[in-house]
C-alpha cells in the first residue's frame, strides 16, 4: 500500500487492539480501516487492468501454531477469501500452513488485517466468560468460528461496497482477477481436494460472532479521506 494510506490503516487497526478500546470504539475503528483497504483493493485493481506490470498474481506462506493453530486457520481463511486470496491448508509438523495465493495488493490486504483480528480475537476471547459447565477449549474454538464468519461477512460487504461505488465495469475486472488467481492454485495443487467440514462441541460461537460484528475492520469513508 502506500505509506499514506498504509500509515492511516495501522493507526486505526491499532486503536482497536488496545484492550482498554471499548466495544464500540473498536467497531469504529475496524470498520474505517477495512473500507479504507477495500477502496484501496479496487483502485490497485483498476490500476492493474491498465498497467498489468503493477500488480501480479503470486503467493505466500503463512505457519499457524498452536494453541488454536487450525481456527486461526479459519480466520485467516475468512480473511483472505473476503479479499479476492484463495487459500489452501496443509500440515507443517505440528502447526499447520496457509498456502494463500493472490494478487500482490490483496495478499498484502489479507495479512495486514488478519494480523490485527488475530489481537482483537486474542483479546476478546480471553475476557469472553466460559460457563463452568464448558470445555474452555471447544468454547474458544467454537468462539474464533462465531469471530471468523462474521468478520468475513463483514469483509465481503465492504468489498462489495467499493467494487458498486466504483462501478459496473469493475465487476468484469475483479472476476478475471479471480480467474487469473484460480488457475494459479490448479497449476501448483492440481489435485487439490476440499476438506470436511469441522463439527464443534463449544457453545461460544454466538458471543464470537457478536464480537467479530464489532471488531475493527474500516468503515465507511469517502475517497477524500485518503487523500
Amino acid at each position: 500500500m502506500s505509506d499514506q494510506i498504509l500509515a492511516k490503516v495501522r493507526k486505526l487497526l491499532a486503536k482497536a487492539e488496545d484492550p482498554a478500546c471499548t466495544p464500540a470504539e473498536a467497531e469504529a475503528f475496524t470498520a474505517k480501516a477495512a473500507d479504507l483497504i477495500a477502496k484501496y483493493g479496487v483502485d490497485r485493481a483498476l490500476l492493474a487492468a491498465r498497467e498489468p506490470g503493477t500488480d501480479l498474481v503470486g503467493d505466500r506462506v503463512v505457519v499457524l501454531h498452536p494453541p488454536y493453530a487450525l481456527d486461526k486457520a479459519g480466520l485467516l481463511a475468512g480473511v483472505a477469501g473476503a479479499l479476492r486470496c484463495r487459500t489452501v491448508r496443509r500440515r507443517e509438523g505440528d502447526a499447520w500452513a496457509m498456502h494463500l495465493f493472490g494478487f500482490g495488493s490483496d495478499l498484502e490486504r489479507a495479512e495486514l488485517l488478519y494480523t490485527s483480528l488475530l489481537v482483537q480475537a486474542a483479546h476478546g476471547m480471553a475476557a469472553a466468560p466460559v460457563p463452568p459447565w464448558e470445555n474452555t477449549a471447544a468454547f474458544r474454538r467454537s468462539w474464533l468460528a462465531g469471530f471468523s464468519a462474521a468478520i468475513a461477512g463483514r469483509l465481503r460487504q465492504a468489498e462489495a461496497s467499493a467494487a458498486a461505488q466504483a462501478g459496473t465495469s469493475t465487476d468484469l475486472v475483479l472476476v478475471d482477477r479471480s480467474h487469473r488467481v484460480e488457475a494459479r492454485v490448479s497449476e501448483i495443487y492440481p489435485q487439490l481436494r476440499t476438506a470436511s467440514r469441522r463439527r464443534l462441541a463449544g457453545g461460544g460461537m454466538r458471543q464470537g460472532y457478536a464480537a467479530g460484528t464489532r471488531a475493527d475492520l474500516g468503515g465507511v469513508s469517502s475517497i477524500a479521506d485518503r487523500r
